[in-house]
């Protein structure tokens, strides 16, 4: 009798488990999404916090344990991106550096409010208050890595916030007017070539930011459907930003703001990016004599994904020995 009843208890307990589950699924399906990523976050390493800043609540992932004096390296990702984009290349770095890696705010599981501005300009101040409060309260040298969007963000940082950023890296930036593509063209016409609505643009999409196959990520149902369905929910969104960095006057600014950069530099890019053609890595070094230029073969807009290895041997040629 004893172990049937403790079998009752168990089904009781399991069935109530799974209640919950279907509930809290119900009311938010992303939170599908949301376990994969804090499962790869898990893989890389990396803890989870949060903190509020001034009008934001931000959402990051770091890891501590390094040398003692190691620089903190700060990865800001691209536009539709977040920061698990990095945690390929937090793995390799991880043990030598710091590593602070945020959702900007408006993105990922930071805080996005109604009509806010996610602009160059106003995300680049917002990364300087964060870098000052999270990443130098203990004196530590910053080396700010921006990927795409987040590359345009970390230019106008550097230039704008010299105190906040001590070595500098741009992987595949937004910012200049690079050789016209057909994703450029496409932006330039008031459309987002990033818009996913279905399982044709979810995959055109992909196709898109990545060049080389075996690094293009798989979603499998029903995470594909929940992904889609979010990316429906911000379409809006996505366009206001696209609109304010692409073909607004802010979307050269990074480029512009360049020549006032006066921290080490490393400018990165693949060679088949078919979103911020290799010719930006040009226009960035034109106004930066003292960036080191690495241009990687057989990869797409993802640098950090696709070639993390050499990634991680370029940044850590940029940091320094841990």
């Amino acid at each position: 009798m004893r172990w049937r009843r403790a079998r009752l208890a168990a089904a009781l307990v399991a069935a109530a488990l799974f209640a919950t589950v279907a509930a809290l699924l119900w009311r938010d399906p992303y939170r599908v999404v949301l376990a994969d990523y804090n499962r790869q976050r898990i893989v890389a390493g990396l803890s989870r916090d949060s903190l509020k800043l001034d009008d934001h609540r931000w959402v990051y992932a770091y890891d501590d344990e390094a040398p003692a004096g190691a620089p903190v390296v700060v990865m800001v990702h691209g536009f539709t991106g977040s920061k698990e984009n990095w945690y390929p290349l937090a793995q390799r770095l991880r043990g030598r550096y710091r590593l602070l890696i945020p959702d900007l705010p408006g993105w990922g599981e930071s805080q996005r409010r109604d009509g806010g501005d996610y602009g160059f300009v106003a995300q680049s101040a917002r990364l300087a208050r964060f870098i000052e409060q999270v990443a130098r309260p203990r004196g530590d040298e910053v080396v700010l890595l921006g990927h795409s969007m987040g590359g345009g963000i970390a230019a106008l940082t550097a230039a704008r916030y010299p105190r906040a950023v001590d070595r500098l890296g741009l992987f595949d930036a937004a910012g200049v007017r690079f050789r016209d593509n057909r994703f450029g063209v496409q932006v330039l016409a008031g459309h987002n070539p990033f818009a996913v609505a279905d399982d044709v643009t979810l995959q055109r999409y992909l196709d898109t930011v990545f060049y080389d196959a075996a690094a293009k990520p798989t979603i499998p149902w029903p995470a594909d459907e929940i992904y889609i369905a979010r990316r429906k929910r911000d379409a809006a969104f996505e366009q206001t930003v696209l609109n304010r960095i692409g073909r607004g006057p802010e979307r050269f600014l990074p480029g512009e703001e360049a020549a006032r950069i006066r921290q080490p530099t490393l400018l990165l890019w693949c060679r088949q990016d078919a979103v911020i053609d290799a010719s930006a890595m040009a226009l960035y070094a034109a106004r930066m004599p003292q960036a080191r230029q690495v241009l990687l073969d057989g990869c797409g807009h993802m640098s950090p994904v696709e070639r993390p290895d050499a990634v991680a041997q370029a940044v850590a040629q940029l940091a320094g020995p841990p």
